[in-house]
């Protein structure tokens, strides 16, 4: 089969086919090498110039998902993120949740004066003295990226909050701001960030320490990754604030209010438990 090809992007770009990258995805939903080899041998066979890579995702997805649920769930990772939509808040918490598991103490849209005006931010995380503002950029469309203008917009904000908190005593110091998304920022975007001292944190973004590898590295998934939950029980847990698949291992108490029978719940935690490495 020829992988030369010429596959359509999200943002409707169209660069040629990587074997490489589909096998480093596949990789990453912690399948063997043998489950990994055959995926992409009948993935191979259905291409052709011009398919999407939605497609070729929903085929590998759909390949996976015979091999076991866990898997299918770390590979359907950044559509998860996505699917916290349509509004940002659930992100906000997601974000929130995986600060605290990193020894952050965190509040969520709290309300904060300025030396201008008032600012309501997204999260506020408090670790070893340190207070930090971290705004949330979540998009709904594939293939959005955040430009230069998303962190020029956040550093006047740090900047006029900064200039009334220094003006207070406080028990810690505010010296850090973050802007963190789940897409990608551009180069200028990330050239500034570095430049005015904002943390910038993206899918892939710092290498090897963006929010895919914190996720895995913590263990930290969204609900919305499960292959069991449906889309109407997964809507009502994030209306309940609850995001994390973790919190449904030892908390029966929303699965049971939902009507979910008890083979069903016994497969969700089963999931969810090889998911979380419980």
């Amino acid at each position: 089969m020829n992988t030369n090809i010429d596959i359509i992007k999200s943002s409707g770009e169209k660069v040629k086919f990587s074997l490489k990258k589909l096998r480093t995805s596949l990789g990453k939903s912690g399948a063997d090498q043998q489950t990994v080899n055959e995926i992409i041998d009948k993935v191979k066979e259905e291409l052709y110039d011009g398919i999407s890579t939605k497609e070729i995702y929903n085929r590998a997805f759909a390949l996976l998902k015979k091999k076991g649920g866990h898997l299918a769930s770390k590979y359907k990772l950044k559509k998860a993120i996505y699917d916290l939509g349509p509004t940002g808040y659930p992100f906000e918490r997601f974000i929130s949740a995986i600060l605290k598991y990193s020894g952050y103490k965190t509040t969520v849209g709290e309300i904060m004066q300025g030396k201008c005006v008032r600012h309501e931010i997204d999260v506020v995380a408090d670790k070893n003295g340190m207070t930090t503002l971290i705004e949330c950029k979540f998009h709904t469309e594939q293939g959005r990226n955040c430009n230069v203008k998303v962190p020029l917009y956040i550093a006047s904000r740090f900047k006029d909050v900064k200039a009334h908190w220094d003006t207070k005593r406080h028990e810690t110091k505010l010296e850090a701001g973050w802007v963190v998304t789940n897409t990608r920022f551009t180069k200028d975007a990330i050239q500034y960030g570095n430049c005015i001292g904002l943390y910038l944190l993206s899918w892939d973004y710092p290498n090897n320490d963006g929010l895919r590898n914190r996720i895995d590295r913590l263990g930290l998934y969204p609900i919305t990754v499960s292959t069991l939950l449906t889309n109407r029980e997964k809507q009502f847990l994030l209306s309940r604030d609850v995001v994390l698949c973790r919190d449904l291992i030892d908390d029966l108490f929303f699965l049971d209010h939902l009507g979910i029978s008890e083979t069903r719940k016994s497969k969700i935690q089963k999931e969810i438990k090889m998911l979380c490495k419980q």
